[in-house]
């Protein structure tokens, strides 16, 4: 698709200026004012007047459940949903059945990915135990990275940052990024026998911060830190959802040096502990949401440089999995959706400005995964953007959904700002409410090292 957009807001690289934006053969022919498309036939004009353009969201972490969880989700259903919600890339765990686990595994992603995913895509290698010569093996420049995320370590035993001999082996001989979950299980595991003696198997769901506590996500997350600047290792921190776990980051290095980043993810940065009260079990997620002050306090270690980007952690269950009591709900919750309109809430409650927003969802991602050609609004980029519309209210409702699990942490809520048109490589993939169903992603490629 040739297209032109003009007189939009355009939010990049921290300015934002009126102007028009040329799209051709999937990428951004010329970004100016009063530009025409010479000898472009076939094109499409789209009036931006009111609206802003930011470059298409990058989410490096959901779970779109596919293959073998597909009663929850698939990549053809989620990735519709991503980009209704402005998301024109993502990269998926590696918590699906079978586990990521093999490159043969990971390939058999990557083939479902083509054939149906509407958003660009990388897929995580999953570690374990049992395979780490099968992880050295991944190629640094078509796979994201490796990660532990939704997996076990062992058997039912644990994740890897409750096993610092592995990940000494590991950070050792790696070279490609590791994004790791970070909690202590023997805090969380005590904790749990607390309030387990106070309440039974029905724990109300407010204590679920208290019992994945603050102290369990700082003291492994101090304990990865120190193993990986022991090895210089490439490291990223999945989900920080306190203030204290933030202010371990270094703040002052610039991005491009960092070999240790993080993010915060939309739930933590929207929600608070007042919030199970209305939610219950639809807030339950590892790590817990926690307080108001860790809200506010992860907002503005991002804005301060402690955290790098913000995710979704896109983690659909159906509504019978989140269902009953403390240990039978599932943890995790859809949020692709939403992700982005969530933020733009922010920025009308005045917590975050439009420029960090387009930071810290697509700038940074870019960096900090060396992506390319991706996550910025330049000519010769790859045209992933988003159109939205900051004065149009849109209400969530179990009809207006598109996750397969069909329910939302936000349904009632009526945002303030909504997305207009998604585009994918140049294509128009959403537009006002209707999909376009030829829009096919494309696998993302990254730079050799990182």
């Amino acid at each position: 698709m040739n297209a032109i957009i003009k007189n939009i807001n355009i939010v990049n690289e921290g300015r934002i200026v009126n102007g028009d934006v040329i799209i051709r053969n999937q990428r951004i022919e010329s970004i100016g004012t009063s530009l025409s498309p010479e000898k472009m036939q076939n094109y499409r004009e789209i009036n931006g007047e009111g609206l802003y353009l930011l470059p298409g969201i990058i989410d490096d972490q959901v779970h779109f459940r596919e293959p073998g969880l597909i009663h929850k989700g698939t990549i053809a259903s989620e990735s519709r949903a991503a980009v209704a919600g402005g998301i024109t890339s993502y990269m998926e765990m590696p918590n699906t059945i079978p586990n990521t686990l093999s490159q043969d595994l990971l390939e058999q992603k990557y083939a479902i990915a083509a054939r149906q995913s509407m958003a660009n895509y990388s897929f995580f290698m999953g570690i374990n135990k049992t395979n780490l010569e099968e992880v050295l093996k991944t190629d640094t420049e078509s796979v994201c990275g490796i990660s532990d995320d939704g997996l076990y370590f062992q058997g039912e035993d644990g994740i890897l940052a409750n096993h610092p001999e592995f990940l000494e082996k590991l950070f050792s001989r790696s070279e490609t990024l590791i994004a790791l979950h970070s909690e202590d299980e023997t805090i969380i595991k005590n904790n749990e026998t607390y309030y387990k003696s106070l309440f039974g198997d029905n724990i109300p769901f407010q204590y679920h911060p208290l019992i994945r506590s603050e102290a369990s996500c700082v003291q492994a997350t101090t304990r990865i830190m120190d193993i990986a600047a022991k090895f210089n290792t490439r490291l990223h921190i999945l989900h920080v959802s306190t203030l204290k776990e933030a202010l371990l980051f270094d703040s002052k290095i610039p991005l491009v040096q960092k070999r240790i980043t993080a993010e915060a993810c939309i739930h933590h940065l929207f929600f608070s502990d007042k919030d199970y009260k209305k939610l219950g079990s639809k807030l339950k997620w590892n790590p817990a949401v926690k307080t108001e002050s860790d809200r506010k306090g992860l907002l503005q270690a991002l804005l301060d440089g402690h955290l790098d980007i913000i995710a979704s952690d896109h983690a659909p269950h159906t509504i019978l999995e989140k269902a009953g009591n403390y240990f039978s709900a599932l943890s995790g919750g859809p949020l692709v959706q939403h992700a982005l309109p969530a933020m733009l809430e922010l920025f009308h409650k005045g917590e975050i400005t439009l420029d960090k927003i387009a930071e810290k969802m697509a700038h940074n991602v870019a960096e900090i995964y060396k992506i390319k050609n991706r996550g910025y609004i330049r000519e010769g980029y790859f045209a992933d953007l988003v159109i939205v519309n900051l004065n149009t209210a849109s209400l969530v409702t179990a009809k207006s959904l598109y996750y397969k699990c069909g329910w939302s942490p936000f349904e009632g809520f009526k945002f303030q700002g909504a997305v207009v048109s998604t585009f994918v490589n140049g294509v128009v993939a959403f537009d006002r409410g209707l999909f376009n169903a030829s829009t096919a992603g494309q696998r993302l490629q990254f730079s050799k090292f990182r």
